[in-house]
């Protein structure tokens, strides 16, 4: 009886998140389709962003966000790898994931802060797509790291001995034999570090910036979906229908995202297999 309870209580509760992501997704859906054409995709915003379209703001989120993966990934796959293979009996690598669980923690608009105090004035970049991204970076990288770190560690034991056995460098069994094991927990980790960043507005505010007209470099300031979506809702009297449509590209944006990225990482391991 209490196995069939504790089942039933698995499936309300399933049921429940699955039902309010489903009534999310609708009501973006029908309340911004009917804006979403191809000309608002490649148009500018006029109107303060009641009219015309998103292309400045939809260029400037796809910029920030190479720049925020450009340096997560390498980097956070580098410091997993140290964490889970390198440091087990290092005293300072448990601190250092300490430091990284809190910092997974830290509000986003203390990163905006940190960001705009850091690369906006002391390094000079001012309020730019670089400034964004470099902040985006840093914001991502504890929870990448950890979710990483994790699937290393989970890799089992006898993986590692054996390919020891074969004359493996420890470098090889890593590169040939721990990461393509731990493929799901890094996917986890960009999927969940994509979806933070795309969809941030707090630590860009005070890095990139609002300006909504189509940057030519990376250091123009610029204005990203997230944040168009806010000042649309908050700022701009009229401008919800433009919101919504605003936000259900950001929604198919980073669907797409996290489906290319999958599929980059399946080819790269399936390259790395065969190398």
């Amino acid at each position: 009886m209490s196995d069939r309870i504790f089942s039933f209580s698995i499936y309300c509760i399933s049921l429940i998140v699955v039902a309010a992501f489903v009534w999310i997704i609708s009501d973006v859906v029908l309340k911004g389709y009917s804006l979403v054409s191809w000309d608002f995709i490649v148009s500018e915003p006029e109107d303060a962003g009641r009219g015309g379209g998103i292309a400045p703001i939809l260029v400037s989120t796809l910029w920030v966000l190479l720049i925020a993966l450009v340096i997560a990934l390498p980097l956070g796959i580098a410091t997993a790898i140290w964490l889970a293979e390198f440091s087990r009996s290092n005293t300072g690598a448990v601190h250092i994931g300490t430091a990284l669980d809190v910092l997974a923690g830290v509000p986003s608009i203390v990163y905006g802060l940190f960001g705009n105090a850091f690369f906006c004035i002391y390094l000079g970049l001012g309020y730019s797509i670089l400034s964004g991204g470099l902040t985006l970076a840093c914001m991502i990288l504890p929870v990448f790291i950890r979710t990483c770190e994790s699937g290393i560690r989970a890799v089992n034991s006898d993986w590692r001995l054996g390919g020891i056995a074969l004359g493996m460098r420890r470098s090889v069994v890593v590169w040939k034999i721990l990461l393509p094991a731990a493929k799901p927990a890094i996917i986890a980790g960009l999927v969940l570090s994509i979806g933070r960043a795309t969809a941030e507005t707090a630590a860009l505010i005070f890095t990139s910036g609002y300006v909504d007209r189509m940057p030519e470099s990376m250091f123009d300031s610029a204005r990203v979906l997230a944040v168009h979506i806010y000042d649309l809702t908050m700022n701009v009297t009229g401008g919800d229908q433009a919101a919504y449509g605003s936000a259900l590209i950001l929604i198919v944006l980073i669907i797409v995202l996290n489906a290319l990225a999958q599929s980059l990482l399946d080819s790269w391991f399936r390259r790395s297999e065969y190398s």
